[in-house]
C-alpha cells in the first residue's frame, strides 16, 4: 500500500482547504515522494491521514489532475502522471534539491558551452508545444528512416545469438559489422581495410575524442580549419592539444598555408613553440562551406604529411552523398594513406540517434584505440551493431542510401530555386555537388543579425556563420540544411526567411 505522507497544512489556509492539499500533494510529488507511474495512496486514506472530508481530498485529487500531476485509472486508483508538469519531479523521497557544488571546479575551455547542445528540433521530434525549424541541423530526415527493416534485423540477431549479445563483448566493435564496414569502405570508397582496421565507435564523436586522447600527447599543436566542425575542436581541447587554424577557401583547406605554419617563415618565428603534429580535415565536403579538397591541394596535403610525419585525421561524415559524379576517394586511399587515421559515421545515412561511428587505421593503431575505448565505455550496443551488419550484408542500407541520394537531390534543387527565386539579391548560392547543406552568402547592407532573430521568432532558427568561425571573424554567410525537410517546408521555411528580411 502507498505509504501516507506527513502534510504540513497551513492553518487558515488562503483559498478553499482542497487547493491547500493539493499544493502539498503537488511539493510532496515534486520532492520525489511519489515516482511517475505509481498508485497514490486512496482518498478515504488520505481524508483519514489529514482529517479532513473525503470530498476535500476528492477536489484536491481533480484539481491535481487537471494540473497534469495525476491521471485517474477507473476501477485501479490515482496514478503520478509519466509526464509531470515539474522540473524536479524524480528526486527521492526525503533528498533536497542539490546547490552549490562542494569542490573546485576547472575552468572549462573556451567555447566549449557553444556545442552543447541539447535535443535538435526536427521532423519527427516531439515536444511541448510547437517546435521551431532547425535549418542549420545537420541531420537526415527520419521520416525516411527503414524503421521495419532494421526491427526485422534485430530481431533476427537476438533471437540467434541473445546470450552472446546481451553480455560483454569485444571492445573494438562486434565482428560481423566491422567486417560489414570493411568491406563497404574497400568496395565504395577504395580504403583498404579489413575488420582488423576497424573499430567501431558510438558515432564519430567518440571516434574523435578517442583520436585526440590516444594518439596525441597532452600540448600537441593540431590545424584545424579556420572555418570548422566545434564538437571535434572540443574533442581536441579537452585532449589537451593547442590548436592552429588555417585558412578555408574554394578549394578547401588552404595546403600552402599549412606548409608555411610547419617549414616557412611562419615556423621560423615560432621556434619555441612545439611543431605541428596533427592535422584535423573534412575534405570530402568542407564542414561547413561543402566545398570539396581540389585534386592538387590532396596530393601537397600527402606529401606534407609524409615529410613532416603528420598525422591526419580525416573525418568523411557525409561521404555517400553525391549528387553528380562519382564521390572523391578519402585520402585515406591514396598512396599517403598510411599518414591518416580515416573517422566516419552512419549518422547521416540512417539516425543520429544510433550511435553508429567507426575508425579504420593500421591494426596497432585500432588496438591502441580500443584500449582507450575499453576504458572509457568498455564497448558499444552488441545487439544494435549486429543488426546493423545485416542491413549491409543484405543490401538494405545501400538500397536506403540509393533512395535517400533522389531525394536528397530532389530537396537540395527545391531549396536553390526558392532561395534564388525569393532571396536571390541578398543571398549568393553555390549548388553543392553533395552532402546535406548549402552555404550561402549574405550581401553586405543586411542587417544579419536582425533577420535571423526575425526568422526564429517566426519558427526558424538559422545558425550565422560566426558560430563555425575558430577566430570569430563574420563570413557573412549562413549554413542551410535541406535534408530533413520536405519540399513544402523548404519553400515555407524561404518565405519565412524573405517575410523575415529587414525592410522587406
Amino acid at each position: 500500500m502507498p505509504r501516507l505522507p506527513s502534510l504540513s497544512l497551513p492553518v487558515a489556509p488562503e483559498g478553499p482547504r482542497f487547493v491547500a492539499i493539493a499544493r502539498a500533494l503537488a511539493g510532496e510529488l515534486e520532492r520525489g515522494r511519489w515516482l511517475p507511474g505509481q498508485r497514490l495512496p486512496s482518498s478515504r486514506a488520505l481524508a483519514a491521514a489529514l482529517g479532513v472530508h473525503r470530498n476535500t481530498v476528492l477536489a484536491a485529487l481533480g484539481e491535481l489532475e487537471a494540473q497534469g500531476f495525476t491521471v485517474t485509472r477507473p476501477a485501479r486508483g490515482v496514478f503520478v502522471s509519466e509526464d509531470l508538469p515539474v522540473a524536479r519531479a524524480g528526486q527521492a523521497e526525503g533528498s533536497r534539491a542539490l546547490g552549490r557544488a562542494g569542490y573546485a571546479l576547472p575552468a572549462l575551455p573556451p567555447r566549449l558551452r557553444d556545442w552543447a547542445s541539447g535535443p535538435v528540433p526536427g521532423p519527427g521530434v516531439r515536444g511541448r508545444g510547437r517546435q521551431p525549424m532547425a535549418f542549420s541541423a545537420g541531420v537526415p530526415d527520419p521520416r525516411q528512416f527503414p524503421t521495419d527493416a532494421l526491427a526485422r534485423a534485430w530481431r533476427r540477431v537476438v533471437r540467434r545469438g541473445s546470450r552472446s549479445l546481451l553480455s560483454y563483448g569485444d571492445p573494438q566493435g562486434h565482428p560481423a559489422l566491422r567486417a560489414a564496414l570493411a568491406e563497404m569502405i574497400r568496395s565504395a570508397r577504395g580504403v583498404p581495410a579489413t575488420a582488423a582496421h576497424v573499430l567501431v565507435t558510438r558515432g564519430s564523436q567518440m571516434a574523435l575524442d578517442l583520436c585526440a586522447r590516444a594518439l596525441l600527447p597532452r600540448g600537441a599543436r593540431v590545424a584545424v580549419e579556420s572555418f570548422g566542425y566545434g564538437p571535434a575542436w572540443n574533442a581536441l581541447r579537452l585532449a589537451g592539444a593547442e590548436l592552429v587554424p588555417v585558412p578555408v577557401d574554394r578549394e578547401g583547406l588552404d595546403v600552402d598555408a599549412l606548409a608555411s605554419l610547419l617549414e616557412g617563415p611562419a615556423r621560423r618565428a615560432s621556434r619555441r613553440l612545439a611543431p605541428i603534429s596533427a592535422v584535423y580535415v573534412t575534405p570530402h565536403h568542407q564542414y561547413p562551406t561543402t566545398v570539396t579538397l581540389s585534386p592538387s591541394r590532396r596530393l601537397a596535403l600527402g606529401a606534407l604529411a609524409r615529410r613532416h610525419r603528420l598525422l591526419v585525421l580525416e573525418d568523411d561524415y557525409d561521404h555517400e552523398f553525391h549528387y553528380h559524379s562519382r564521390p572523391v576517394a578519402p585520402l585515406a586511399a591514396g598512396d599517403d594513406g598510411e599518414q591518416v587515421v580515416y573517422i566516419g559515421t552512419l549518422s547521416k545515412v540512417l539516425a543520429p540517434g544510433l550511435r553508429q561511428g567507426f575508425v579504420i587505421a593500421p591494426p596497432a593503431v585500432i588496438e591502441r584505440l580500443t584500449i582507450w575505448r575499453a576504458a572509457m565505455d568498455r564497448q558499444g550496443d552488441q545487439a544494435m551493431e549486429a543488426a546493423v551488419a545485416e542491413l549491409i550484408e543484405d543490401g538494405e542500407l545501400a538500397r536506403h542510401m540509393r533512395r535517400m541520394q533522389v531525394l536528397y537531390r530532389e530537396r537540395r534543387d527545391v531549396l536553390v530555386s526558392a532561395l534564388t527565386r525569393e532571396l536571390g539579391e541578398v543571398l549568393a548560392t553555390e549548388v553543392p555537388r553533395g552532402g546535406i547543406s548549402l552555404w550561402a552568402k549574405v550581401a553586405p547592407g543586411v542587417d544579419l543579425a536582425r533577420w535571423l532573430a526575425a526568422c526564429a521568432a517566426a519558427g526558424v532558427e538559422i545558425s550565422p556563420g560566426t558560430r563555425f568561425s575558430f577566430t570569430g571573424h563574420d563570413p557573412r554567410a549562413l549554413r542551410l540544411v535541406y535534408a530533413p525537410w520536405t519540399s513544402a517546408e523548404l519553400t515555407r521555411a524561404v518565405g519565412v526567411m524573405a517575410a523575415a528580411l529587414p525592410g522587406a
